[in-house]
């Protein structure tokens, strides 16, 4: 017989302790473990309404934007967990989440950056589409999809496909090689 989570009342109550744990804690230990059980709450659709009444949406929201790379790769996980769901998708497009979700694309941690890639696909609708598949995006997708790495890969290769028309994609490889020739170009000036 599976195991059940506790009850409503006593699922809000301990998401509640963690909320303020992480807003009171001084330590950065401490602040990585809760942003990660908080991002592994987010995965259950039962926990839906405390994430909303909490706001942890817009916790991880701010941790996406924080110094500390484990703080973003949780946070970033947080979201991705929460963007397949409506509600959850209009609300990180409100708070100006694509933009944030889209500055993980840099991350030099692999989970940050499959978990963006993957957060940006969920949140694509016919609202945020033209923010999610911008020159630049396409063009960060268009190097992931020659990475060595194959889940990168993969993953952009999924993304340029499903998202992305052939004209947008041939757009973000002129643009691209327009910049680097006028960048080369400019250092041997």
């Amino acid at each position: 017989m599976a195991r059940r989570q506790k009850n409503p009342k006593e699922r809000f109550s301990y998401l509640r302790e963690l909320v303020t744990e992480f807003q009171d804690s001084n330590s950065i230990e401490a602040k990585e473990q809760v942003l990660a059980n908080l991002a592994n709450f987010a995965y259950d659709p039962e926990n839906y309404i405390h994430i909303k009444e909490l706001n942890i949406v817009d916790l991880f929201l701010d941790n996406l934007e924080d110094k500390n790379e484990n703080l973003i790769e949780f946070a970033i996980g947080g979201i991705c967990n929460l963007s397949l769901d409506k509600n959850f998708k209009q609300l990180i497009y409100k708070r100006g989440g694509i933009r944030k979700v889209i500055s993980c694309l840099s991350s030099e941690k692999e989970e940050t950056v499959l978990s963006a890639i993957t957060a940006l696909m969920y949140l694509v609708s016919p609202e945020s589409k033209q923010d999610i598949t911008t020159s630049p995006v396409i063009d960060c997708m268009l190097r992931y999809q020659d990475s060595d790495n194959k889940r990168l890969s993969n993953l952009a290769t999924v993304f340029l496909q499903d998202y992305c028309t052939e004209g947008q994609i041939q757009n973000a490889k002129f643009l691209s090689s327009t910049y680097s020739n006028t960048h080369s170009s400019d250092s041997g000036t």
